[in-house]
């Protein structure tokens, strides 16, 4: 281990740590977006969801490497197609929990809002989303994880990412580079996931002891 390689490439760790996030974080922000919709259309209609959970489970058993070179035609070498990927990836994992979550609010709290007069729409928003939404952070906790996780294959493709300290490290027969690397990644899941707790808590303070 070469300690002094850390301080004198900080700049360039730095940066690859940045772009790691960004490609981990927003694709399980944008896979939250769309869940939330399709997850209200699957609580309110059962029969909506076995199709569309069996459609992003077959994208999810795609190889995250195959799914990049596939979108590459259309995308190119860019961020996008990676953040494309990860997002299918995300759905499979916020989605079930939206859904879940919805579907776990008890019916006798729905029937007293809409004894209440709540509407619809109202008593989604002010009732099931508060509710469901313990669950609906665990799933998206999990989808972060993993998007940082994953971020790190772009650099397979050329896309910035902490993967090439792993890729550059074994090149060079250099562990300092894959060590730092595997422990940016860890700490970075680490860290977005702690900031999820802490906001799932702000979001649902009637859970915390």
């Amino acid at each position: 281990m070469m300690w002094s390689w850390i301080p004198s490439n900080g700049s360039l760790i730095w940066q690859l740590t940045w772009e790691n996030a960004k490609l981990g974080v927003l694709p399980a922000l944008y896979g939250l977006i769309l869940s939330l919709p399709l997850g209200i259309i699957a609580a309110r209609w059962r029969w909506f969801y076995p199709p569309v959970l069996t459609a992003i489970n077959i994208l999810y058993a795609v190889p995250s490497l195959a799914l990049f070179i596939a979108l590459i035609p259309t995308f190119g070498l860019t961020d996008t197609t990676v953040i494309i990927a990860l997002t299918v990836f995300s759905l499979c994992v916020i989605l079930p929990n939206v859904v879940a979550g919805l579907r776990g609010v008890p019916a006798p709290v729905t029937q007293a809002a809409t004894a209440m007069g709540y509407g619809p729409l109202r008593r989604l928003v002010t009732v099931e989303l508060p509710l469901a939404t313990p669950v609906i952070i665990a799933g998206l906790r999990v989808g972060v994880v993993s998007g940082i996780s994953l971020a790190s294959v772009g650099q397979l493709i050329g896309v910035s990412s902490l993967g090439y300290l792993f890729i550059d490290g074994l090149q060079r027969s250099f562990p300092t580079e894959i060590y730092v690397g595997l422990v940016l990644v860890i700490a970075l899941a680490l860290v977005c996931d702690l900031l999820l707790v802490g906001a799932g808590r702000a979001l649902t303070p009637w859970t915390v002891r």
